[in-house]
């Protein structure tokens, strides 16, 4: 089976791996983020993603939020274009960026690469309260670009892009297998 994007109506992109490829330094921000956890006497031995799931509940979410963004912010831009960018703008359709990045790097990203004024909608890390997996960002970008769930496809390049997209009731599409004419086939 074979997702021909051109036939929906709207396109959310993820945005790090699938536009453009953020320059973070993410062995930096792992060792600052560990390090606020063992200053706070909570023992930081997972990833990033996984520090971002706890954080809450030792109160370190606003403090991790702001160490994350800043590495983003930097990394954002020094970020390299990706080909799959080169498909802005859908002329006719509505277009956003749903990222598990911060909205600031995201927009400092799309600027960077004059893609910012191609995208109607950017949702963020912290642009609502939850994250991807959770399909509340996918469906706040598909709302503030005025589309229907039904009639847009989510562009991802992870497994987390393409849980959030079924949470959501999103058409999806991996990043790496959309080809001209906005075929892609199943991986």
């Amino acid at each position: 089976m074979s997702t021909r994007i051109d036939d929906y109506g709207a396109v959310v992109y993820d945005l790090d791996g699938t536009l453009v490829r953020l320059a973070v330094n993410w062995k930096a921000a792992a060792t600052e983020a560990t390090a606020a956890f063992a200053e706070a006497g909570v023992d930081a031995d997972a990833d990033l993603w996984s520090l971002l799931e706890t954080a809450p509940e030792y109160g370190l979410a606003d403090e991790l939020e702001s160490i994350l963004a800043a590495h983003e912010r930097r990394g954002a831009e020094r970020a390299i274009r990706l080909p799959l960018a080169d498909r802005l703008p859908h002329r006719g359709r509505s277009v956003g960026v749903c990222s598990l990045n911060a909205e600031a790097a995201c927009r400092l990203a799309l600027e960077r690469h004059d893609l910012l004024s191609h995208v109607g909608a950017v949702v963020g890390r912290d642009s609502v309260a939850t994250h991807k997996p959770d399909p509340e960002p996918l469906l706040t970008t598909v709302d503030r670009i005025g589309a229907d769930p039904s009639e847009t496809v989510f562009v991802g390049d992870s497994e987390r892009d393409a849980l959030t997209a079924e949470r959501a009731g999103v058409a999806f599409a991996w990043a790496d297998t959309v080809v001209d004419g906005g075929v892609t086939a199943e991986r």
